[in-house]
């Protein structure tokens, strides 16, 4: 079920709203749910799949069976928390289908969605950039991807959707269905890991004159 993006939901109008007027038949309701929440949901898929081809697909599959399962929808969790978990394991079952195996997650310091402010890191141009500052950075870069593709799968989804999706912890242990403590432990765990693969380039880095 994709949708053009035509226009964008309400303000006021939350995403609560929207389900309660999609279930009651509100078909406009859905798709501006659909509309607030594609894009997010491919990148997700995007960084699971390694066809590219199949994102589309894996969206559209996860919007379809959200709203066939919305009904179920209580609001204990946010929206997006709901969905991602039906996006995590629509993805998975596409790619146990085709046997092929999960891409790693984007670099945070690459992952980005244009309306996103939070992942425009890297992006954004920097003062006094030179040939040696890029190289720098990408080398950086490369050393997180390398460092998040070494993580085990828990402790890559519990820092990608805290540091590159922005879920809280509690929005994350709904969506991993783990406790709280747990999800702290991961992503502080990755983090660790993910600090020790990079420290030495900072450092390096930091001992240079340009």
């Amino acid at each position: 079920m994709t949708v053009s993006p035509l226009a964008e939901p309400p303000p006021g109008d939350s995403d609560f709203q929207l389900v309660e007027r999609a279930v009651a038949g509100d078909q406009r309701a859905y798709e501006l749910l659909v509309i607030k929440y594609q894009r997010r949901i491919e990148r997700l898929i995007g960084r699971m799949v390694r066809d590219t081809d199949l994102v589309q697909d894996i969206a559209q599959e996860t919007f379809i069976r959200a709203y066939r399962a919305l009904h179920q929808f209580r609001g204990e969790a946010q929206f997006y928390t709901w969905l991602y978990r039906i996006a995590v394991n629509t993805a998975k079952k596409a790619l146990m289908d085709l046997k092929r195996d999960p891409l790693v997650y984007e670099s945070t310091l690459a992952g980005a969605d244009d309306g996103d402010e939070t992942s425009r890191l890297g992006n954004e141009p920097i003062n006094e950039e030179t040939p040696e500052t890029v190289l720098a950075a990408r080398e950086i870069a490369a050393a997180v991807n390398a460092a998040m593709e070494a993580l085990p799968e828990d402790l890559r989804q519990a820092v990608s959707l805290r540091e590159i999706e922005g879920l809280s912890y509690e929005e994350i242990a709904l969506a991993m269905a783990c406790p709280i403590g747990t999800v702290r432990s991961r992503i502080f765990r990755a983090r660790e890991a993910i600090s020790a693969r990079v420290r030495p380039l900072l450092q390096n880095q930091m001992g240079k004159r340009w």
